[in-house]
C-alpha cells in the first residue's frame, strides 16, 4: 500500500514539474532605455565588417586501409581492457558485499 502511495505521489510531481510553459524564441530585455530601444529598432542593427582572409588548403582524404583497420584493433583492444577492469571492479565490490553480509548472518 505504501509503495502504491509513493508511486501515485512521484507520478503527480513528475506531472507537476512538466507543467509549465513551452520555451519561446525571443530574449527577454531587463530594464530597457525604451528611447534607445526605439531608435536601435528604426535603424536596424549595427553591421560591423569582420575582415576574411581566403587561403587555399587541401580537400578532405579518408583515412587508409591500415590506419582504418588500426583504429578497429586500438578500438577493440581499449574495449576489452576497460571492460576487464569494470568486471574486476564489480566482482571486487560484489564479493566484500557478500562477505560482510555473511558475517553479519553469523553474528
Amino acid at each position: 500500500m505504501r509503495a502504491a502511495i509513493i508511486l501515485g505521489l512521484a507520478v503527480i510531481a513528475l506531472i507537476a514539474s512538466g507543467w509549465r510553459k513551452t520555451a519561446r524564441a525571443q530574449t527577454r530585455l531587463g530594464r530597457v532605455d525604451h528611447d534607445r530601444l526605439d531608435k536601435l529598432r528604426a535603424d536596424g542593427p549595427r553591421r560591423v565588417p569582420i575582415a576574411v582572409r581566403e587561403v587555399p588548403v587541401e580537400g578532405y582524404h579518408r583515412a587508409g586501409p591500415l590506419r582504418r583497420l588500426w583504429a578497429l584493433v586500438a578500438g577493440s583492444g581499449l574495449t576489452i581492457v576497460i571492460g576487464a577492469a569494470v568486471a574486476t571492479l564489480v566482482a571486487f565490490s560484489l564479493a566484500v558485499v557478500v562477505t560482510v553480509l555473511t558475517d553479519l548472518l553469523k553474528q
